[in-house]
């Protein structure tokens, strides 16, 4: 590995150490909600360039099952399971 590409590794893992997130909250946003927010992640990434009201992600969320909703919400734009499958 390059000296640069070492340095510069070491600078993102110590600048993502600073970052901060709000704890999750219980009952907040569940499972359901991250699998909504998924599927309209694209047109909320597009529709947030113009307004500083709207996100692609919920916070604060109950946690893991948000996000595990969120991962399958996203899937429905890369054809899920069935993309995968596909003989060429």
């Amino acid at each position: 590995m390059k000296p640069i590409h070492a340095l510069t590794a070491l600078a993102l893992l110590t600048l993502t150490g600073c970052a901060t997130a709000p704890l999750a909250i219980e009952g907040s946003r569940g499972f359901f909600w991250g699998l909504f927010d998924g599927a309209v992640a694209p047109l909320a990434f597009i529709i947030s360039w113009f307004s500083d009201e709207v996100g692609i992600y919920g916070v604060p969320n109950s946690g893991g099952w948000y996000d595990f909703g969120f991962l399958l919400g996203l899937t429905c734009w890369a054809g899920g399971g069935a993309a995968a499958s596909r003989k060429k």
